[in-house]
């Protein structure tokens, strides 16, 4: 899965790509923000293994601070259903769970589904009514 951010619970984060770093600004609101919860901080924030100098906050539409890395604010998923899942990755093409780097961790994107295998040709039908085999009906 590669390397991978998690709160304090050990939830997966992730960014959002119609947010941005620089300057940060986050995007998701509203219900976006019901089905991606900001991380919220009410201090400095600090996240264990990640540089601090890539660590900060912005401060969203509802006036809370968020938490960024590399200037990326950063959510949780609603519907990781427990610790170290990552249901959320790729999801709308918008949503990648974030790196330490605040990059886009792309190598635990789902693989992509098999091309459809071409169709079988149909056997060629066989002559009808000539002497070439079969059955003949005789009145």
């Amino acid at each position: 899965m590669g390397e991978t951010v998690t709160d304090a619970e050990g939830f997966t984060l992730y960014r959002f790509d119609k947010d941005t770093p620089n300057p940060p600004k986050s995007n998701c609101n509203g219900a976006c923000a019901t089905t991606w919860p900001p991380v919220l901080s009410d201090g400095p924030p600090a996240l264990n293994g990640i540089d601090a100098a890539l660590v900060g906050t912005v401060i969203r539409e509802d006036g809370k601070k968020q938490v960024t890395i590399g200037g990326w604010p950063v959510y949780r998923f609603a519907k990781d259903p427990k610790p170290g899942a990552w249901k959320g990755q790729g999801v709308m093409g918008t949503w990648f769970v974030v790196a330490p780097d605040g990059k886009k961790n792309l190598s635990c994107l789902p693989p992509q589904a098999p091309a459809a295998a071409a169709p079988v040709p149909a056997p060629a039908a066989a002559p009808a009514g000539g002497s070439g085999g079969g059955t003949q009906y005789k009145r």
